[in-house]
């Protein structure tokens, strides 16, 4: 069930789907890079806490700056046309 909880703007949008799209990539990127190669190895393990770090970071701080109802199973998403931010269960 989802539920609209409420609406960013346009640069915020920008923001978390910037990050989104950043941490969508890194995951790929995960998923064919080997331990071997350890230098990049571990510049891409740092680069996804980072970038994780943000992404959170930007919901908390969305969800404190608007007052977003939250439940304690539930997870926000974003319709990245809209800006609308909606509670999922």
């Amino acid at each position: 069930m989802k539920e609209k909880v409420g609406q960013v703007t346009a640069e915020e949008r920008s923001e978390i789907q910037q990050l989104f799209e950043r941490r969508n990539g890194l995951n790929e990127l995960a998923k064919i890079l080997t331990p071997e190669n350890d230098a990049l190895y571990q510049k891409l393990v740092k680069d996804m806490g980072e970038t994780g770090t943000k992404f959170q970071n930007w919901w908390d701080n969305m969800a404190k700056k608007y007052n977003w109802k939250s439940t304690p199973n539930g997870h926000w998403e974003i319709n990245f046309e809209t800006c609308e931010i909606f509670l999922s269960e």
